[in-house]
């Protein structure tokens, strides 16, 4: 029997819009290196950083029932994440659905499965992050559960949590982390702004970021003449 959660917490808005601000690769590294999806997730059409509260779903093979289910419960601000209870390539996810979503304020969708309609697409500005196109359709008869942990493309993620997009991937933040994360990213920011600087100026990254002596330790052999 499947479940529909309608009591999850958002994430807070000022959480969601600051994370935004950041690079999928500088809040990964601030989560030491986690929580980033495999690769294999690949937007639909590049130039887009988006953030979104997570709204979970799992669908079954070649049946989008709970996609459509996940619609009712959306909230704007809300991510769809979408995982397949077994691999499937199949087009889950097209134009007639991203328009429902846009109605309901679903800024974006992530999905470890196929999605169509990819012209109509990149032509509504509809952020999507797939691992696969087809054009294969879908039925509507086995509705799965929606607003549950999930796991999506190798990552954890609960209803709630914030789900950030670019065009290197996507990364997931527990919702009660994310003022941590925040704060470690922008850590990360001011010190890769000094580094840009330097950079600029000449400086070489062996000496920069003290690479130089670890790499001879490691064995280098530097042969000057």
């Amino acid at each position: 029997m499947a479940v529909v959660d309608r009591t999850t917490q958002r994430a807070d808005p000022s959480h969601v819009h600051t994370l935004a601000m950041f690079s999928v690769a500088t809040i990964h590294e601030a989560l030491g290196r986690t929580g980033l999806m495999e690769p294999r997730l690949r937007p639909v059409f590049r130039g887009v950083r988006i953030a979104g509260t997570a709204l979970t779903c799992e669908v079954a093979p070649g049946d989008n029932s709970s996609i459509h289910i996940a619609g009712d419960v959306a909230q704007p601000g809300d991510l769809l994440v979408v995982t397949p209870t077994s691999a499937c390539d199949d087009g889950y996810f097209g134009e007639l659905l991203a328009t429902h979503m846009v109605a309901r304020g679903v800024v974006a969708v992530v999905i470890d499965a196929g999605v169509r309609d990819v012209t109509d697409l990149t032509n509504m500005s509809f952020p999507v992050w797939s691992s696969a196109i087809s054009a294969r359709g879908t039925v509507k008869e086995t509705p799965g559960n929606v607003q549950v942990p999930i796991v999506c493309a190798g990552v954890a993620v609960s209803p709630g949590d914030i789900v950030i997009a670019d065009d290197d991937g996507v990364v997931v933040v527990a919702r009660e982390d994310a003022l941590d994360v925040i704060v470690e990213c922008r850590v990360r920011e001011a010190k890769e702004n000094v580094h840009r600087k330097l950079l600029v100026s000449g400086e070489g990254t062996l000496d920069l970021f003290g690479l130089r002596q670890k790499f001879l330790d490691a064995g280098l052999r530097d042969i000057a003449d």
